[in-house]
């Protein structure tokens, strides 16, 4: 008997290793499929299924994956499974953040479906990781999956490796998934059945498909930027002339390719005379992409050959063999795409109600938010945003009140255009579903509840009419403030902007800005206390530039996309740089008074826009109620909205200490020293208290004061209280030259080039979490050098006491023995 048993533990944890070797999406689902067979497990029962798995399969190996997995599922929000118990939920796409947030529900109990339309996965563009998204893979289990998975430095994947090791968690988890399956559309209760009817369902391809015969409560569209989920307007953010080349070889796993060094590749805002003298020499100079990317404009093999190229450039020529890899398609992985056209959901989620039966809808992953391809966004704002869709989810299945639940859900979704590495909290091991373990300053509130009315669709709209309208674009920055600014609309305000100023003349967005007086003349006109405009030397070109660059980035907050220098270059600045640049000065200033009356505005550093607008009336009738008891501060909040007016009274506070925690939080997040985080602290008490002394009037005329440049009498301006060296760096800490925002990264306080990140010692290239920081020598080391060199130190400091002791010893015996004479003897 016991040797039966051995025989069964052994055959299971073959069949187990065989699922968790398998590399590719079939070959996944194929042994999944035995291995439910052979060890007689039932994958249907999604609640006890993971329970039976672990129970089956105990073999030495697993024991560290079921330990982590137990770990994670121990978390209070999951409640051991029986959080979401009863709810039904369909997800469609299975790319990376599909099945991140099917694992997440599977955890919290509740029946998940996969759909996907593919059966293969053949993505090998490469994912940059944030340091939490590294922690979470690794405590699902990454390594046993993958076991090169960000080892040493490494802070990537390809896409196709990330999901295959979701895909795999997923089904271990009780996720039930399906392949070659396509969403068509929803499918409303039937009316004459009312709550004891059918619920929700979908259309499908193929049509018979069993999933068109489930019912769900939530639908969650994770399909990419083309969501085939109806009823989210998209807004859209265009650049011209922003391409991509994308290149993957084969890994053949050698000595060479180890040793040769991570390139961040090559982009036109960071070397813009390379392209130039590209662009000279090829003739490229089509504007619209759609004609330069089109098939019958792009010579395959020129492509191939230039890829080839590039990529034995960018490793030194120490590559021997270079075999590009072979896509789905058959054909060498190249490929060549815009990437500056971004779309972003207006909401993230909505409800919707039909014959006693309701539906919660949402997007996860590029459906509700496309990232920016050079910043390396995606994997980790879309995992936020599965974790966020998830809290959710549970709010739901708790039965928290549509509305209460929608505007949660919109006020966190504010949060995540905003996201990066540095402003996340650090400690990833407390990271779990709920926001505030995450976003350190979380107002999962600021969006009210008769603000999300209208994504509350109860019966009363047609649904076919919501499907037939189609995605409304819009404008929108990388930020999501709402602009509607485009390349002309952007150049007549310029012009407007800069119209009198002497040697400006703006009639482009290139050339009419090289001589750097219209920048200079585009700041004087809101301040003209910043620039001495008569002064200036038409000549002096680069001067002017680089002097307005330093002006904005100061004062208002608006980062350099290059220097002086190269604006003075001989085909002057980049149109794709200009629009990027003064669209910023367009969205801080165009509803400015200056613009339009001829004021002076000033505006600190710019904050995200926390207070949504509501209807007019209402704004109306409140101001008129409540008129002369806070006219001060309706002038300073006029184009911001007004909450109802019961309100009114507490939410003027709130929003005064939010507006200033945020703007001293943003400085003391780039502080480069913990000194001056502690002076950011202590002065921020000081401010809160003396500011919570002050009546409403002398409060709003404060506030003022940041916002129009105008300080009160006789108070100072809250800027020039901050101490100096606060709100960022344009200079990386290594190397000591200029970095760009788009390409920068930051630590400890430090801003610096993702390649100058190494260590002290060895020189190894640093990951962000993954490092070791001495304060006091303001140096970065790995781990094991920092190790070694506090060992080193205490070492060093063991001999220096033995030579003090025997220094000591000898002056002693001379004292002794009459040869020095000292008052008392000497001890240490």
């Amino acid at each position: 008997m016991g040797e039966t048993e051995d025989e069964r533990t052994s055959q299971a944890g073959q069949l187990f290793e065989n699922f968790v070797q398998a590399t590719t999406c079939k070959g996944t689902l194929q042994a999944f499929s035995v291995l439910c067979r052979q060890l007689e497990l039932n994958p249907s029962d999604y609640r006890g299924f993971y329970s039976s798995l672990k129970a089956a399969v105990t073999y030495w190996k697993v024991k560290g994956l079921w330990g982590k997995l137990d770990k994670r599922a121990s978390h209070k929000e999951y409640s051991k499974g029986k959080t979401c118990a009863d709810t039904r939920c369909l997800i469609i796409g299975g790319g990376p953040c599909g099945f991140r947030t099917a694992i997440e529900l599977a955890l919290l109990g509740a029946k998940v479906v996969v759909i996907e339309k593919r059966d293969t996965f053949s993505r090998n563009n490469v994912l940059h990781l944030w340091p939490y998204t590294i922690q979470d893979l690794r405590d699902l289990g990454a390594k046993k999956f993958y076991g090169k998975f960000c080892a040493g430095s490494i802070d990537h994947i390809s896409i196709r490796q990330l999901q295959l090791m979701l895909l795999k968690i997923a089904l271990i988890v009780g996720v039930e998934v399906h392949v070659n399956v396509e969403f068509a559309k929803l499918l409303e209760p039937p009316e004459d059945k009312g709550t004891d009817g059918p619920g929700w369902r979908v259309e499908v391809r193929p049509a018979d498909h069993t999933v068109s015969e489930y019912e769900f409560d939530v639908i969650i569209g994770a399909d990419g930027r083309r969501s085939t989920l109806d009823g989210f307007k998209r807004k859209e953010f265009r650049g011209k002339l922003a391409i991509a080349i994308t290149a993957n070889f084969v890994n053949r796993n050698t000595t060479a390719e180890a040793k040769v060094e991570e390139i961040s590749g090559v982009a036109f805002i960071f070397n813009q005379k390379f392209f130039l003298e590209l662009k000279e020499e090829t003739g490229v100079d089509y504007i619209e992409t759609e004609r330069l990317l089109a098939s019958n404009n792009v010579n395959q093999e020129a492509l191939l050959s230039y890829a080839r190229e590039a990529a034995d450039f960018g490793t030194n020529y120490q590559l021997p063999s270079l075999d590009y890899a072979i896509n789905h398609y058959g054909q060498p992985d190249v490929a060549m795409f815009d990437f500056t056209c971004m779309y972003a959901s207006e909401n993230a989620a909505l409800v919707r109600e039909k014959n006693g039966h309701q539906l919660l809808v949402a997007l996860v992953g590029d459906s509700l938010l496309e990232p920016f391809w050079p910043m390396g966004t995606g994997c980790a704002r879309g995992f936020l945003a599965a974790f966020d869709t998830a809290w959710m989810i549970k709010g739901w299945a708790q039965g928290k009140g549509p509305l209460d639940l929608l505007s949660e859900r919109e006020s966190i979704y504010r949060l995540l255009p905003q996201t990066t590495a540095e402003n996340i909290s650090k400690n990833f091991e407390q990271y779990t579903i709920d926001p505030a373990t995450r976003y350190p300053n979380l107002n999962s509130s600021c969006v009210r509840p008769h603000q999300v009315r209208h994504l509350y669709i109860n019966g009363e709209q047609d649904l076919s009419s919501l499907e037939h309208s189609g995605p409304t674009r819009r404008s929108v920055n990388i930020s999501r403030r709402e602009s509607e600014v485009r390349p002309s609309r952007l150049l007549l305000w310029c012009e407007k902007q800069t119209q009198g100023y002497r040697g400006v003349d703006v009639t482009d967005l290139t050339t009419s800005w090289r001589s750097g007086l219209a920048l200079c003349a585009l700041i004087h006109r809101q301040r003209p206390d910043l620039i001495d405009f008569d002064s200036l030397n038409e000549a002096d070109c680069a001067k002017n530039n680089q002097l307005a660059f330093d002006v904005a980035e100061r004062e208002f907050g608006i980062q350099p996309v290059t220097t002086g220098k190269e604006m003075n270059g001989e085909r002057g600045p980049d149109k794709l740089i200009m629009v990027l640049y003064l669209s910023k000065f367009y969205e801080m200033f165009h509803n400015s008074p200056q613009s339009v009356t001829g004021r002076a505005f000033h505006t600190c550093k710019t904050l995200p826009l926390l207070y949504p607008k509501v209807d007019k009336k209402l704004e109306d009738n409140d101001n008129k109620k409540r008129k002369k008891a806070s006219s001060h501060l309706e002038e300073l909040m006029s184009n911001q909205s007004a909450p109802p007016v019961g309100e009114r009274e507490e939410q003027k506070e709130n929003k005064v200490r939010s507006m200033a925690t945020q703007l001293l939080a943003r400085f003391e997040e780039n502080a480069p020293s913990c000194g001056v985080r502690r002076q950011v602290r202590l002065l921020q008490s000081e401010i809160t208290r003396q500011f919570n002394k002050k009546s409403i009037k002398e409060r709003a005329q404060q506030l003022s004061s940041l916002f129009t440049g105008k300080p009160p009498k006789p108070q100072t301006s809250m800027r020039k209280e901050f101490p100096r060296g606060l709100g960022g760096s344009d200079t990386c800490h290594f190397c000591k030259k200029r970095v760009y925002i788009m390409e920068r990264l930051s630590a400890e306080g430090y801003f610096f080039h993702r390649e100058c990140f190494r260590c002290n010692i060895c020189g190894c290239t640093l990951r962000l979490g993954g490092h070791a920081f001495d304060s006091n020598q303001g140096t970065f080391y790995c781990k094991l050098h920092f190790s070694q060199r506090k060992i080193s130190s205490r070492h060093r400091r063991g001999e220096l006491l033995v030579i003090l002791l025997l220094l000591s010893s000898l002056i002693n015996t001379l004292c002794l023995s009459g040869v020095v004479y000292l008052p008392y003897p000497m001890h240490i």
